[in-house]
């Protein structure tokens, strides 16, 4: 019964990959067997994905910190966990040049902050950049137009 749950919830796809099987638990180690490979690729994809992933301003400080954060889970699966430790200095370094004072009060401070502290002081952080930056209006203008007269050369 169980083999049948099993089945019925894989892709035709991914069945016709492993091999046919009577027992679920030997279904489930050819299934195992014949995507071992792919969690390194994964790995290294979301190992990738964490390394270039930088702040860019565009949406919030607290879904970029997520975003990142979401990732150690994933790695912890296929056994490469990620200490929250590394994880707020990591994050901390993502952060761009305008959280440069946030950054270098975070170092002077004796204690080590928690996953949640950091969201909290990040965001707290990102509006003050909010406030503090002066609005900017990005003004186009154009010379006079010169209008061509018959007669009038230049």
């Amino acid at each position: 019964m169980s083999l049948m749950i099993m089945k019925s919830s894989i892709s035709v796809v991914i069945r016709g990959a492993v091999s046919d099987s009577n027992n679920a638990k030997t279904y489930l180690v050819s299934m195992e067997e014949q995507f071992k490979g792919s969690s390194k690729a994964h790995a290294s994809t979301l190992i990738m994905k964490m390394l270039t992933t930088r702040y860019d301003g565009t949406s919030g400080v607290r879904e970029h910190i997520m975003m990142i954060n979401d990732m150690t889970p994933k790695l912890k699966g296929i056994e490469m966990e990620i200490s929250e430790g590394f994880l707020v200095h990591f994050i901390r370094t993502s952060l761009p040049v305008q959280f440069g004072p946030f950054k270098i009060n975070y170092i002077t401070q004796k204690e080590k902050w928690k996953m949640r502290e950091l969201i909290a002081m990040c965001v707290q952080e990102e509006e003050r950049l909010k406030v503090e930056r002066p609005g900017y209006a990005h003004i186009a203008t154009a010379g006079p137009i010169r209008k061509k007269l018959k007669g009038n050369e230049r």
